[in-house]
């Protein structure tokens, strides 16, 4: 158990709120920072009446200022972040030679730029106390591509690249940057895809289920467990690293 405080953005739903409850239940204090406040809001008090300590911030990940603002918040309210959990993103499926600019730069500017924004504002003080967790969330999109996901796949390719340099620069510093990449996981942004393919929603599910060696979807739970450990003090000797949660979806 833990009292150090967790940022998780993108930490009201699906694969974020999964992360935000488990780091509340292993004892840290955690911040729900999400675009939707509303949400953020109704996650956090689950946490706490599930008798754990979190707040509900604010953040756009694709506006600077709001991400150092929700970084002061957090500060001022729980303390500063130790543990930065990089999970807020968009995609929209479609075939590359269908996107546009304006697609590429919504991408890039929540999945890629995103992270970038949250760690220049919360690593240097990691670094000046000695002691920090950054957990980006990528995809096994970024490792192995992923069909009608391709400036995503490029997204999440870019955060494992990224993650592997800042752990280099920061390995003397008592912090440590890892990935975790989920495989497909049952949330409501995939629940909608399925919705939204114009075929029944029970076989794409169906589909994606078969092509997992364990036959199932992963849970947010699943995907909370591998960030829950890379947060942890038993994690300490760990950096650079990339971690498919995949179900054996993705191997190596």
């Amino acid at each position: 158990m833990t009292a150090r405080v967790a940022f998780v953005t993108g930490g009201a739903q699906g694969i974020g709120a999964g992360i935000s409850q488990t780091l509340g239940a292993n004892g840290f204090r955690v911040a729900v920072a999400d675009l939707n406040l509303e949400v953020a809001q109704d996650t956090a008090e689950r946490i706490g009446q599930a008798g754990g300590t979190a707040i509900a911030v604010h953040v756009d990940v694709t506006d600077t200022e709001s991400v150092r603002s929700a970084v002061k918040t957090v500060a001022a309210e729980l303390g500063e972040v130790e543990i930065a959990v990089n999970n807020a993103g968009w995609d929209d499926f479609m075939p590359f030679l269908k996107t546009t600019e304006d697609f590429w730069d919504r991408i890039l500017d929540i999945n890629f730029k995103g992270a970038l924004r949250v760690s220049q504002a919360v690593v240097p003080g990691m670094v000046e106390r000695g002691f920090g967790r950054v957990v980006n969330i990528g995809s096994d999109a970024g490792r192995v591509g992923s069909s009608l996901e391709a400036v995503y796949s490029g997204a999440k390719g870019g955060i494992i690249a990224f993650s592997k340099t800042l752990a280099r620069e920061v390995a003397t510093k008592g912090v440590t940057v890892n990935t975790v990449c989920p495989g497909p996981t049952d949330t409501p942004a995939l629940r909608k895809f399925a919705d939204a393919s114009g075929q029944e929603a029970d076989k794409v599910i169906g589909g994606m289920t078969r092509s997992v060696p364990m036959k199932r979807l992963a849970d947010p739970a699943d995907i909370a467990a591998a960030v829950a450990f890379f947060a942890s003090d038993a994690a300490s000797y760990i950096t650079g690293q990339t971690l498919s949660v995949s179900g054996g979806l993705t191997m190596a």
